[in-house]
């Protein structure tokens, strides 16, 4: 638990009644990142407010300002948390003022309509005591640093979260969980990332609370302390958005690298490719509202559109996010990209063959961009306990990696909390991390039990059709015009041949030949009189992960199992005599 995330919760307490518990969130993120700001602008206010009385042109203000601060934002106010509670009667209006005379990037406040909440906190007669409360907290970094104000803010947001009932949908990616993903994301060999005065680009498109993106600059810049990473980010969400930036902002960046906006219809970043793109998309969430724009763009745009390959079902979008990252990875002409997602276990196998997503699958695969898929344990995330995944993409694979892809099992490696925080019981230790990554790392040998190297064409399959003839009340096949047998549909069935049957390396190229063999073999002793429809074989491709892993548990043996129903009866008979006597 984070005790300043505990600490500012119960300054939350003080809304109670006028505020319902889910609308806590409206009051106290933006306060809380108000606060920081203002604890950050302190030591230059003065420097800042006669900066501003000298020029009037805003342009000019922001060099001036950021040459004397070092810092991209500022304040013009007369008024801050210093003095603001100096005039009762005006506390509304200075707050209001405050918050106007922020330098234009600082836009965050708006999206949490939050002059409508100073309104609304001064008619419940609520907004002095709240203030006070705040004032005494000092977040400046020097007190609170970056990685204490994430934890603060993630604790604060799985709270009003829950106070919500917030779907699974939304839930809020736990720092370990990013911490994996950081890491596996700069596992490549090669990278460089040592190299003095490397630049780098991260971008995220379900930028969220700027969790991933603050995590991955911190990973880099402890392997390298002169590198630069310029951070992107889409958020649409308004508070998220809000807090992502503000954040940012107090690290010195540029924040009009991050945008408002939903990703899937207005891509703000539209041209542009990354070294590095990183995403938790929400799971299971529909699109429905946006199929029109989505399926619009994919047609207009062509085959090299980002959702050229296909559309998933409108009841689960997480695929358009992972099509959407491998669009976004710098290309390899200009040096590659990489890519890493966090999706639950439908997108490794929904989806009949010639579906949106198995041809997104295909897609993937045999162009070559999924390096490593690893399970995650499950009852990491706060709002669900399902089984989740971490997908690598990459488009300029070493060598070594060439046509292959790594399954990794996951599941295993976690530590038990505590005291559950949600759903969340278990977490990922360094320990944890560090042998997942040494996985990952080992490649082809690594240790088998936890990880499988094969190739992306042992992921395919054929979907043929087989008929049965229909027969008449002689018990003799229904003729067409043609002398053909005429298919019984109810006798119709579908047989999946993968491209690796019987050991053949051939894939797709060698359809008929492995079709044909697979017939032989595994359908015609057991159905004489049936055929293939060659008119209706389908590709299709997924990913039957637990297969990979799965380990026989012999059942116990029945005398054992005797032995225990017995006493379970005997427990059962001296309970009905209880009762009787």
């Amino acid at each position: 638990m984070s005790a300043l995330g505990s600490f500012i919760w119960s300054i939350a307490d003080q809304l109670r009644g006028p505020y319902r518990p889910n609308q806590y969130g409206n009051v106290i993120l933006p306060l809380t990142i108000l606060r920081r700001l203002d604890c950050i602008l302190e030591p230059n206010r003065e420097t800042v407010r006669a900066l501003a009385a000298k020029y009037d042109n805003p342009n000019r203000l922001k060099v001036e300002a950021k040459k004397a601060t070092g810092r991209p934002f500022y304040n013009t106010s007369n008024y801050s948390f210093a003095n603001l509670l100096a005039d009762v009667d005006g506390l509304a209006d200075n707050l209001a003022d405050y918050i106007d005379r922020f330098s234009p990037d600082v836009d965050v406040f708006q999206y949490f309509d939050f002059k409508k909440e100073i309104l609304a906190l001064e008619k419940a007669g609520l907004l002095r005591e709240v203030i006070t409360s705040f004032r005494a907290v000092d977040l400046h970094p020097d007190v609170v640093d970056n990685a204490d104000m994430g934890d603060a803010f993630e604790y604060i947001i799985r709270k009003f979260n829950e106070a919500a009932n917030e779907t699974s949908g939304d839930h809020y990616t736990p720092r370990d969980a990013i911490r994996l993903l950081v890491d596996l994301l700069f596992a490549e060999k090669d990278a460089d990332l040592t190299e003095a005065g490397i630049v780098r680009t991260l971008y995220d498109p379900t930028a969220g609370t700027g969790g991933m993106l603050a995590l991955a600059e911190d990973h880099l810049l402890d392997q390298n302390p002169d590198a630069k990473l310029s951070l992107y980010g889409q958020e649409y969400n308004p508070q998220s958005y809000a807090i992502c930036k503000s954040d940012l902002l107090a690290k010195g960046h540029d924040t009009t690298n991050i945008a408002f906006g939903n990703t899937l219809t207005d891509d703000a970043f539209r041209g542009r490719q990354f070294d590095y793109c990183m995403s938790n998309p929400p799971y299971g969430v529909d699109w429905k509202q946006y199929a029109k724009a989505v399926t619009k763009e994919r047609d207009e745009a062509g085959p090299y559109g980002r959702f050229a390959p296909g559309l998933p079902a409108t009841s689960d979008g997480q695929m358009l996010f992972l099509l959407h990252l491998a669009h976004k990875m710098r290309a390899p002409e200009d040096g590659g990209g990489r890519a890493g997602i966090v999706m639950n276990g439908s997108p490794l196998f929904n989806g009949a063959a010639e579906s949106g997503p198995s041809n997104i699958r295909k897609w993937l695969l045999e162009t070559d961009l999924v390096d490593a898929i690893v399970a995650l344990p499950t009852n990491m995330f706060f709002n669900t306990g399902i089984a989740t995944y971490i997908w690598v993409l990459d488009n300029t694979k070493h060598p070594d990696r060439k046509g292959l892809v790594q399954l990794i099992d996951g599941t295993s490696f976690w530590t038990k909390m505590r005291k559950n925080l949600g759903s969340k019981g278990r977490e990922i230790s360094d320990t944890d991390r560090a042998r997942v990554v040494e996985l990952y790392s080992d490649f082809s040998d690594a240790d088998p039990e936890y990880s499988k190297v094969l190739r992306t064409d042992e992921f395919g399959y054929w979907a043929i059709t087989v008929e049965r003839p229909l027969l008449n009340e002689s018990g003799n096949p229904v003729l067409d015009r043609k002398g053909k047998p005429k298919p019984d549909p109810k006798k119709r069935d579908t047989e999946n041949v993968p491209f690796t049957y019987c050991g053949s390396t051939a894939g797709p190229a060698g359809k008929a030949e492995v079709i044909q063999a697979y017939f032989d073999a595994e359908v015609k002793p057991h159905v004489p009189d049936a055929w293939i429809d060659w008119t209706k074989v389908k590709t299709g491709y997924e990913i039957p992960f637990i297969r990979h892993f799965y380990k026989y548990v012999p059942p116990r043996p029945l005398a054992e199992i005797d032995v225990d129903l017995e006493k379970q009866v005997a427990k059962i008979l001296d309970l009905l005599r209880e009762v009787e006597g």
